[in-house]
């Protein structure tokens, strides 16, 4: 990782191995250039700080290049060092997240962390009643990632950003102005317990020139001198710096003078990632018999072959462990985007730890061969399960949900999707523990974005299962996840899918919107009226009127939402239609035959 972290000229809390142009680099990654400045200016002390971080492979894809400034408050003695926190804090803590999460919410996170460790140190000093005088700084920075510039910002720092001659500012200052003379921050860290940080992406193009500046540059120096000294000194951006600096001191600032220049040399052709090297890398296995050898695991026998992969029971020979080997199809090989996704299962395992998800076996040899391994689960899958008990109690149903609930959790706090959520992806071991298997279909935030090309809307799960949204190509959500498990309770409770085959036809929204739920309740069936809305909610197709959480869902099969319990008991052509149309059918013919009768009786008469 090289990294460049600067306070003043010469400060002895400075801190650099200045080599941030990386051109010694492949050209099928992110290249950029860059220049620093930063002075006292006509202050006794520098309160600015700045940084840069340009990791190496494979943090460059998976985390991008930090670029990171801030401003201390000049009404403060210790302003410099929450400046000096605010960005070591944020240089350090961000590469440090979990390479599943986006840029956003990486970054959102520790901004959060560093203004609660801000505040806190003003809340036990003596300037706990005075914040003009604390732990008190403005912040912005820039996160490089693939093809997209990741912005974050909060009080009156500036991010510009330079395309063609035109200079253009991407931030907006969290600055009051009271009247010409007077203004205060209305925006910046270590002020308020929470703070609220402005985002913005946008699209990079080669040649783009980023330029992060306090107040004590941008306030003295036109546009047109920055632009020009940009262009006049595109080989030595520290020297385009300095000057654009010094002129803001020629003009009379009174501040601290920190400026950044970032250009973009290169962008991405493609990911060069750990998954695409393996798929380049490593051949696909042959179809294996029992008895047969790969890499130390001996095959036991067949468990379940389709066509895009093959499992196979096998045994570890060096430990005696029973796992699952499983190999792509040798029909796949040409399929590159099936490729990656069997590789993702492995990657994805290999970052949850929930007892109800697959947990990937040790690696503990070299691989000659494209496969994956995993625990053994010694059980059936869920859609098993249901054929065995077709009528299982409603208590069952809920202990199910629940544990299956629990590991989609564990997805989504890495902002993980599962996307293919359905019985057959769904183990029950020996001891009535539920596992979610099979994680082809896994969508990862921090992956998705680092591709420099658009995610696909390929349809990747179970049609029956599958959230409508994503047959409007639209990209999905939790809620999606959340879909899916509505629909198995639904199934687990009736054998039966809410919206019967329909749903996997509605591919447009106006048939999205005809779509007719066919309530779960039965006179057969001892189902509270209230576990029938709990479920209506939870597959809607809208996915704006599901629930927003998991836990939610989970909440209400267990405890009787007021709202649903305040509503009378639903119609029997809701609840049983045909039952309702037998009766109807039942009363009008012995309506028929009383009328014939009197009929009859009259003409005796």
């Amino acid at each position: 990782m090289s990294v460049s972290v600067h306070s003043a000229p010469r400060a002895p809390d400075k801190r650099v191995a200045h080599d941030t142009s990386m051109t010694d680099v492949a050209p099928d990654v992110l290249r950029i250039a860059t220049g620093q400045y930063s002075d006292k200016g006509r202050k006794p002390a520098n309160q600015d700080f700045h940084g840069i971080v340009v990791p190496m492979e494979p943090q460059l894809s998976a985390k991008g290049v930090a670029v990171a400034l801030s401003d201390g408050i000049s009404s403060s003695d210790v302003s410099q060092h929450a400046s000096q926190s605010a960005v070591t804090g944020f240089l350090e803590d961000y590469y440090c997240t979990s390479e599943t999460w986006s840029v956003k919410t990486s970054a959102e996170r520790v901004l959060t962390a560093v203004n609660s460790w801000l505040h806190a140190q003003n809340q036990r000093s003596p300037y706990r009643y005075d914040r003009d005088r604390g732990y008190v700084c403005t912040f912005s920075a820039l996160v490089l990632k693939s093809n997209t510039a990741h912005l974050f910002h909060v009080g009156d720092t500036r991010i510009y950003r330079l395309h063609g001659n035109a200079l253009e500012q991407l931030t907006q200052d969290h600055r009051v102005r009271i009247h010409e003379e007077q203004s205060y921050l209305g925006r910046a860290l270590g002020v308020n317990p929470q703070v609220e940080i402005d985002y913005l992406g946008v699209p990079l193009e080669l040649g783009d020139c980023f330029v992060l500046a306090t107040d004590g540059v941008y306030e003295y120096v036109d546009a047109a001198f920055v632009t020009e000294s940009i262009e006049k000194n595109g080989d030595d951006l520290d020297r385009a710096a300095t000057l654009i600096a010094q002129q803001a001191y020629r003009n009379g600032s009174d501040d601290n003078l920190t400026l950044q220049i970032v250009r973009i040399d290169a962008l991405p052709a493609r990911n060069a990632g750990e998954l695409y090297r393996q798929l380049t890398e490593l051949p696909l296995p042959p179809l294996l018999d029992a008895r047969a050898t790969l890499d130390g695991y001996r095959i036991v026998r067949p468990l379940h072959a389709s066509a895009r992969s093959h499992l196979y029971l096998a045994t570890d020979e060096a430990s005696g462990d029973t796992v699952v080997l499983k190999t792509p199809s040798i029909d796949m090989h040409g399929d590159a985007s099936h490729l990656e996704r069997f590789l993702m299962e492995e990657w994805v395992a290999r970052r949850i730890d929930s007892p109800h998800v697959l947990k990937p076996y040790r690696q503990t040899r070299r691989r000659n061969y494209l496969y994956v391994v995993t625990e053994f689960v010694e059980g059936q899958t869920l859609a098993q399960w249901m054929i065995d008990h077709p009528k299982p109690d409603l208590e069952t149903v809920r202990g199910i949900v629940e544990q299956i609930a629990a590991g989609l959790r564990a997805f989504h706090r890495l902002e993980m999707l599962h996307q293919d959520l359905r019985p057959d992806n769904i183990m029950i071991d020996a001891t009535g523990t539920v596992k979610i298997i099979d994680f082809g279909a896994a969508s990862v935030a921090g992956l998705d974005e680092a591709s420099p090309t658009p995610a696909s809307r390929e349809m990747l799960g179970t049609l029956q299962y599958t959230a409508p949204e994503y047959f409007l190509g639209e990209g999905g959500s939790p809620r999606a996840d959340l879909f899916s498990l509505g629909v198995i309770a639904y199934q687990l409770l009736t054998g039966r899918l809410p919206y019967g085959a329909q749903a996997a036809r509605a591919w447009t929204r106006s048939a999205q919107q005809k779509l007719r739920y066919t309530p779960v309740l039965d006179d057969d069936l001892a189902i509270p009226l209230w576990i029938d809305d709990v479920l209506r909610k939870a597959v809607h197709p809208d996915p704006g009127k599901r629930y927003a959480e998991l836990s939610e869902f989970v909440f209400d099969l267990r405890h009787p939402n007021r709202a649903f319990l305040n509503r009378t008991r639903a119609p029997l052509i809701e609840r049983n239609p045909l039952a309702f149309w037998k009766s109807l059918s039942l009363l009008l013919s012995v309506t028929i035959v009383v009328l014939v009768y009197l009929l009859t009786m009259h003409g005796h008469g």
